[in-house]
């Protein structure tokens, strides 16, 4: 289920708005119970075998909570490896396999056909995000397991982002006070980003689309260079649309979510274009990988190797091909640096 799709505009919202905004403001416990229902069924309407996947990465997570927020290393290691598993076999299995097959030549192995758990990238990292947020003291731990679920599954960011850290959410989660500016404030948005998705993003996708379908030898010139330019509007209106979208919606319900797209077109280099564009995700490879690793407070050379990790990592994050790792970890780690 899709934000622009006529069963979540016409079904899915007035539904939940209806019976979220019926019950009194003063069961507010009630009405994030109703909001974690619907993002139970908003996500099994789409993945109903993957949704014992995710129930079982937050309940075995959450288990695991109260060792983390005492210290426990070895139980913050277990987390981190229990939730980067299912993303390594869904998302990675098929290239790493393949590569195998080209450096052994092991005909015995075969490259499995997975189909890829919707939002499973972002509900990973959020999930990261907290056990390590946790283990550093920088947050408390929450012990309402439907509560840590509803940070987790919270449908308007749950398929495409942005990456909500739960010190974001976490007074919303608990008091969730809303009013009528963020209401206002959310539909506003909501619109812009539906408005994105529709009238631009799926417009210029029909144009790139039909240019493309068409040999390459028999395309004039100025019609490839038109397809490039319709696909790069396409991929930021989509993506920044969908956000929109994500952070209206959050907005309805009282929750503030982090921006994700600051007009990265209007840029003026390409660094600057990498600070705009997909925020939340920079952001954590910044705070989870590139700082550990020592950022830049180590010698030129190790922050070289820093700043190629951090970018081949996000290049894959992108992609489990080598297309995806060698532009993010050759072309923009160079930029980089």
């Amino acid at each position: 289920m899709i934000f622009s799709s006529l069963t979540f505009l016409s079904l899915f919202l007035p539904l939940l708005v209806l019976i979220y905004f019926i019950i009194p403001s003063r069961y507010n416990k009630m009405r994030k119970y109703v909001l974690l229902c619907f993002s139970i069924f908003f996500y099994a309407a789409g993945e109903p075998f993957y949704i014992f996947l995710i129930l079982c990465c937050i309940w075995l997570t959450w288990l695991l909570s109260k060792r983390i927020a005492d210290s426990d290393r070895m139980c913050l290691i277990f987390a981190i490896i229990i939730n980067l598993l299912p993303l390594i076999f869904f998302k990675y299995a098929g290239f790493i396999i393949d590569n195998i097959i080209v450096l052994t030549g092991m005909t015995v192995l075969h490259i499995p056909k997975i189909e890829l758990p919707v939002g499973i990238s972002f509900y990973t990292f959020q999930i990261i995000a907290y056990v390590i947020d946790l283990y550093k003291g920088k947050l408390v731990r929450q012990k309402n397991i439907a509560y840590f679920t509803l940070y987790i599954m919270f449908f308007p960011q749950l398929i495409a982002g942005p990456i909500v850290r739960y010190q974001e959410v976490d007074d919303a989660i608990e008091n969730n006070r809303v009013t009528w500016e963020k209401i206002q404030s959310g539909i506003g948005r909501f619109i812009v980003g539906l408005s994105k998705k529709v009238l631009i993003a799926n417009q210029v996708g029909y144009v790139a689309t039909e240019i493309m379908s068409h040999p390459l030898q028999s395309v004039s010139t100025g019609l490839l260079w038109l397809a490039i330019l319709s696909f790069m509007l396409q991929i930021y209106f989509d993506f920044s649309g969908y956000s929109d979208m994500a952070i209206g919606l959050g907005g309805i319900f009282g929750f503030t979510f982090p921006e994700n797209f600051r007009k990265p077109y209007m840029s003026t280099s390409v660094t600057d274009f990498w600070r705009r564009w997909h925020i939340t995700l920079g952001s954590f490879f910044r705070d989870y990988v590139y700082i550990p690793l020592g950022g830049n407070r180590v010698s030129s050379g190790r922050w070289i190797i820093n700043v190629f990790i951090v970018w081949f990592l996000t290049g894959l994050w992108h992609g489990a091909a080598w297309n995806f790792a060698i532009w993010g970890g050759v072309l923009r780690g160079t930029i980089s640096i």
